[in-house]
């Protein structure tokens, strides 16, 4: 039995699966990733690296230049979801994927259908004034110049969360279901980036499936490792 026919019978025993995924999800929707081969990562922007430049010290010292950056390389909204978000919102139909977990910033698991996912770093499909709070669809910013500001005066700022941040409420939520879960499918993740990778320590349940185009520091954990495309896994599986 292969790893992937392994993997299909696991999902038809469960109800009560957790999907936590990375950049390796979008990337077959035409996003780059950050850290892989050709990622944003790779490329320092005017000689400054992409770290600093979607730093919350960046934001506030210099705003024109994180606009600048934020603009020229964080609009994905038109990019569609491909065959793992939509098949995921297929299981969640079925009532055996219980939360979505994402470290994307794409809102493609909630365009393709899927209800209760838990961004970890926010959403550039949303963005909200730093003096008043009123909030603004994603897009507000990418159609603005130079630096968006809100009727109040005040800066509008992405519901992202940038570097020297602090993770949103969700990730408390995540840990919940991750310890309820029975079968948790990690994917498209290097397992890197604390603390949204610390993530795994608190899976106690009976299965743990980590798929990725390249090993990761938790490999070891995993019931099954699968170190292929993720488009090649999810278009074998069936709901």
């Amino acid at each position: 039995m292969s790893d992937v026919e392994r993997l299909q019978k696991l999902i038809d025993d469960s109800n009560n699966i957790v999907f936590f995924g990375g950049a390796g999800v979008s990337t077959e929707s035409g996003i780059r990733d950050f850290r892989g081969k050709n990622g944003l990562y790779k490329e320092k922007y005017k000689g400054i690296l992409p770290e600093y430049m979607l730093s919350h010290e960046c934001l506030f010292k210099e705003p024109k230049l994180f606009y600048e950056y934020y603009k020229d390389n964080m609009n994905c909204s038109d990019a569609q979801p491909n065959v793992i978000h939509k098949y995921l919102k297929e299981l969640e139909d079925k009532g055996k994927l219980k939360a979505v977990i994402t470290q994307n910033i794409d809102g493609l698991h909630q365009k393709a259908g899927s209800k209760n996912v838990l961004e970890l770093h926010g959403t550039t499909n949303r963005c909200y004034c730093t003096e008043c709070g009123k909030e603004y669809p994603g897009e507000y910013i990418f159609k603005s110049e130079s630096i968006p500001k809100c009727s109040c005066g005040g800066m509008i700022r992405p519901d992202v969360v940038l570097y020297g941040e602090m993770l949103p409420d969700s990730y408390n939520e995540a840990v919940h279901y991750i310890m309820d879960a029975d079968l948790m499918i990690v994917a498209g993740t290097s397992l890197t980036v604390q603390p949204a990778s610390s993530l795994l320590g608190y899976f106690k349940g009976k299965h743990l499936v980590i798929i990725n185009d390249m090993p990761t520091p938790y490999d070891s954990m995993a019931e099954i490792v699968i170190n292929k495309s993720l488009k090649e896994v999810f278009t074998k599986l069936n709901t």
